[in-house]
């Protein structure tokens, strides 16, 4: 089975527990397989997920929101 690698963009984060904050709340939602953030001070941080399906981008943000961080807008 293959899998999707998605990467969307997060705001507000500063720190290592803003990291593990964000990786525990993405990595709880159904289907996602692995969560890895590439941490901007300052900037768009980059976290990517790896699942086997698509996630809906509503649920990331959601768990985004829940870590206290803000789901950057998608760029087409």
């Amino acid at each position: 089975m293959s899998t999707l690698t998605t990467t969307y963009g997060v705001t507000g984060m500063t720190c290592g527990h803003c990291v593990a904050a964000v990786t525990e709340e993405v990595g709880g939602i159904a289907g996602a397989e692995t969560v890895t953030v590439d941490l901007v001070v300052g900037g768009v941080s980059q976290v990517t997920v790896t699942s086997a399906a698509a996630l809906d981008r509503t649920l990331v943000a959601a768990a985004v929101d829940e870590a206290g961080y803000e789901l950057a807008p998608a760029v087409a």
